[in-house]
């Protein structure tokens, strides 16, 4: 599904962003990226989404090493890929219904298809009452089920989130979380970033720690904390 083979990114001399980092994430994992600050987890995001290109190595994806893939086969690309953010990235401008349409229009999408998806995306992620609201009028969690709405309306084969709880309370985030599980439970592969280890110890998921552009550990996080075998 995703596959890193000595993967080193660079953006001048010193210390690279990522170096030579090798993993591989099957079909259907939930998988936590963990690490400090500037520790390379953006990066990796990036280099997944072909935003940026690594120095070195190579990354497959869904069978395809991205490498190969052109500047305008790009937007096709990413059509398997749903991302997530920490600051929601919803239009302002557009309700609910419209931030979800969106993805679908800008695949050219039928009217038709538009009308029967979005719905059940909403009544999905717990909006189908809240379609014609702004994000202005809704919370933080709330947007952030909007933003996941839209990100898997297209029905991707995985979801890369991004901080998906840093700027929600507790609850929020929780909930949040519970809904990338349910979503992970349906078959979609997850990967999550953050900074919340309360929630990834909690969670008991494949835990991958990058520490100075560096893959230093890749195990499982038991329930009560303490580190599983490593994979």
């Amino acid at each position: 599904m995703i596959q890193l083979d000595h993967v080193s990114k660079s953006f001048s001399e010193g210390i690279p962003a990522l170096n030579d980092v090798t993993l591989r994430i099957s079909e259907g994992e939930f998988v936590f990226v963990v690490g400090d600050s500037g520790s390379g987890k953006s990066t990796l995001i990036k280099l997944l989404l072909k935003e940026l290109e690594p120095t070195s190595g190579s990354i497959t994806i869904n069978n395809t090493n991205i490498r190969s893939i052109r500047r305008r086969q790009i937007p096709y690309f990413r059509r398997n890929i749903g991302c997530v953010f920490q600051d929601f990235r919803l239009l302002k401008d557009r309700n609910v219904y419209d931030n979800v349409a969106f993805a679908l229009r800008v695949v050219s999408a039928s009217g038709r298809s538009i009308r029967q998806k979005v719905p059940v995306m909403l009544s999905m992620v717990g909006l189908a009452a809240k379609y014609r609201s702004f994000p202005k009028q809704l919370s933080g969690g709330e947007q952030q089920r909007v933003a996941i709405a839209r990100a898997l309306v297209n029905n991707p084969k995985i979801l890369l989130a991004d901080e998906p709880t840093g700027n929600l309370d507790n609850n929020n985030a929780w909930e949040i979380m519970s809904l990338l599980e349910e979503i992970n439970q349906r078959g979609t592969t997850v990967v999550v970033v953050t900074h919340n280890l309360e929630i990834v110890k909690a969670m008991g998921k494949r835990v991958i720690t990058i520490q100075k552009g560096t893959l230093v550990s890749d195990s499982l996080t038991g329930a009560a904390g303490g580190d599983g075998d490593e994979n």
